[in-house]
């Protein structure tokens, strides 16, 4: 009696299909948090309410969120997969996007709330889905004269894969230059409609805040010399070691957030010039506001600040950048000698007001660079390899330092007690250059250090955060 039973129970559990296990609450998409979103911007951005957000993830405080969470996003009726979030790049496009992710532009625009492709700068995050969708990585682009076929047999295609893929109306509607995405490899033809003398143009760390270093990667075709703008700056570049050209760019701390040019400039070897323009968008530091300093007034005399900062000017500011770069992989602090000591006292981008002592006068500013706490005497090392340039007193920034690190990169380091290095000198990271002080305009002994980056002071943490380039 028992072995049937047991029989009769083996044969109902072979027989009966097993059900997946179900996540507790609702189901929809998933979003990955990214770095500065919070429940209520993630909510906004996909029109639900932060209950309902809340409730769909069994989220009890609103203020536990982490970089890199999964959430569910409830509401999204026909949407499926994860929801990542990709930045518009230097020679993206509307259409371009919608052909690599394949997404419906039905879709996309209700994901987005795009009302028109003209939204489209370098910078903007875009929400895709794109765990169930098929994206295309490889690139083709009809020469002038080749026809849709000629391009998709030289390419290992067809071309009526090419026009579903694409949206074409047919295989008679391909475009020369058109930007067109096919099954395949990555081959590094021109991204996106960029001009042929492009084969890829990247821009690192989107999207630039206020304060930020813009890191431009071009891969071009032989012997093409690059230049360019970036808001309203020149940009310079330089060979690296990867075979592609770089350009560095500061984005000055006072900036209004917004959109800005962006154009590159490619010289061919017959002279002629090609370029591309694209917005991209800037947007704020978050930089701390109120700070105010007593200082004696003759230090915030604009007879006494000008020249001083024109002279500062002259030397990090040109038109010709040392095209060696000294310097590999990471900065280091400059007070790392005495890291276990020290600590921030302001930080870069804040806002301050200067207060002329037993007067009326007040100055108001920003705060250029980083200031490092420590008693006089401390050892001031070199954050990386450079030369020298200058090295004697000034009467606002007291004993001074400047490295130039190649490339358009200069550090600066003031109000030293002692300076231990001449002009000419090259320097290695971590030797010693001079020793902690409270020279020139400050309310007590520190480490300044700034940096320049072709022109504009830049925060210096994000070059001890990670490497350039």
């Amino acid at each position: 009696m028992r072995r049937n039973f047991f029989l009769i129970f083996l044969v109902i559990t072979i027989l009966t299909p097993l059900s997946p296990v179900q996540a507790q609450g609702s189901t929809g998409p998933i979003y990955i948090v990214q770095p500065g979103d919070s429940l209520s911007s993630i909510a906004a951005r996909f029109n639900v309410s932060l209950n309902d957000l809340m409730s769909a993830n069994n989220i009890a405080d609103p203020n536990q969120l982490t970089a890199g969470q999964s959430l569910i996003i409830p509401g999204l009726d026909g949407v499926t997969g994860t929801l990542n979030t990709r930045f518009i790049n230097f020679g993206d496009s509307y259409r371009s996007m919608l052909r690599q992710t394949q997404v419906p532009e039905d879709l996309f625009r209700k994901l987005n709330r795009v009302v028109s492709p003209s939204e489209f700068y370098v910078g903007v995050s875009m929400i895709v889905p794109e765990q169930e969708q098929i994206q295309y990585n490889k690139r083709i682009s009809p020469a002038v004269g080749e026809s849709l076929l000629e391009a998709s047999v030289k390419n290992n295609s067809n071309p009526w894969t090419l026009a579903e893929i694409n949206g074409l109306h047919g295989t008679w509607d391909g475009l020369p230059g058109d930007t067109l995405f096919s099954p395949g490899e990555s081959n590094g033809a021109v991204t996106s409609g960029l001009p042929s003398a492009f084969i890829s143009a990247e821009i690192r760390d989107l999207p630039i805040k206020q304060g930020g270093t813009g890191l431009i990667k071009v891969v071009t075709q032989p012997d093409v010399k690059l230049g360019g703008i970036l808001v309203d700056k020149p940009l310079y570049f330089f060979p690296n070691e990867d075979g592609s050209q770089v350009s560095l760019q500061g984005v000055h701390a006072l900036l209004e957030p917004g959109v800005y040019p962006l154009r590159l400039d490619a010289t061919l070897p017959d002279g002629s010039i090609q370029s591309y323009e694209q917005l991209i968008l800037i947007i704020s530091g978050n930089y701390l506001t109120g700070e105010s300093l007593p200082v004696d007034p003759s230090l915030i005399d604009p007879a006494v600040t000008d020249p001083e900062q024109k002279q500062l000017e002259s030397i990090t500011i040109t038109t010709t950048p040392t095209p060696t770069r000294f310097w590999q992989g990471q900065f280091l602090s400059p007070a790392i000698a005495y890291a276990e000591s020290t600590y921030f006292t302001s930080r870069y981008g804040t806002r301050r007001v200067y207060l002329g002592q037993g007067t009326d006068l007040k100055v108001n500013w920003w705060h250029t660079g980083v200031d490092f706490g420590g008693g006089d005497g401390l050892a001031i090392t070199a954050p990386a390899a450079g030369q020298v340039i200058f090295a004697g007193p000034l009467t606002v920034r007291g004993n001074a330092t400047i490295l130039d690190h190649g490339w358009g990169v200069y550090s600066g380091f003031w109000h030293q007690s002692a300076i231990q290095v001449q002009v000419g000198q090259t320097v290695q990271q971590g030797d010693v250059i001079g020793l902690v002080g409270g020279t020139g305009r400050v309310t007590g002994a520190h480490l300044h250090w700034e940096l320049w980056v072709n022109g504009v002071q830049v925060d210096p943490l994000d070059w001890l955060n990670q490497p350039y380039p």
